[in-house]
């Protein structure tokens, strides 16, 4: 964003996307220790919801100042717990993770959150110049224990 009009297209491209249900946005915000304000970090998103697909697509970004401290995978942690949770009644088994091949921290990001590489992806110009990568999270079932009685 290089202006305060492109922040404000942004902020309002989020609030629709949480009034149609269709995309989740939150900034991962950080407070420095004694300080009342925080400070943009980054943001993640869960795109698409839809009960006829199992699955949506999850994205973030870190900013430049915050990079290398596990920002990324700490807030895709906590918006990956979310989405099961808020969606576990639409019947959210999967999130997808995707980015381009070249692009090893989202690699580490993903892999430190659980996202197993699944598919190698072709480019597809101009959207996506790049091959990709495509990481799965499937939904973790809890496993119920049956205690054995012995007669």
């Amino acid at each position: 964003m290089d202006n305060d009009s492109d922040g404000t297209r942004w902020v309002q491209a989020q609030q629709q996307g949480w009034a149609a249900g269709d995309r989740f946005g939150f900034a991962v915000l950080e407070t420095q220790p004694g300080s009342v304000r925080a400070q943009l970090v980054g943001n993640v998103v869960l795109k698409k919801v839809t009960s006829e697909e199992p699955a949506a697509e999850v994205g973030y970004w870190t900013a430049a100042h915050a990079r290398g401290r596990g920002v990324a995978a700490r807030a895709l942690e906590a918006l990956t717990n979310w989405a099961f949770d808020a969606f576990e009644a639409d019947g959210l088994e999967r999130l997808d993770l995707l980015h381009q091949v070249d692009n090893l921290a989202s690699c580490r990001v993903a892999q430190k959150s659980r996202y197993v590489f699944d598919t190698l992806l072709p480019a597809a110009p101009p959207s996506f110049p790049r091959d990709g990568h495509l990481h799965i999270r499937a939904r973790e079932r809890l496993k119920s224990s049956r205690l054995l009685r012995t007669g």
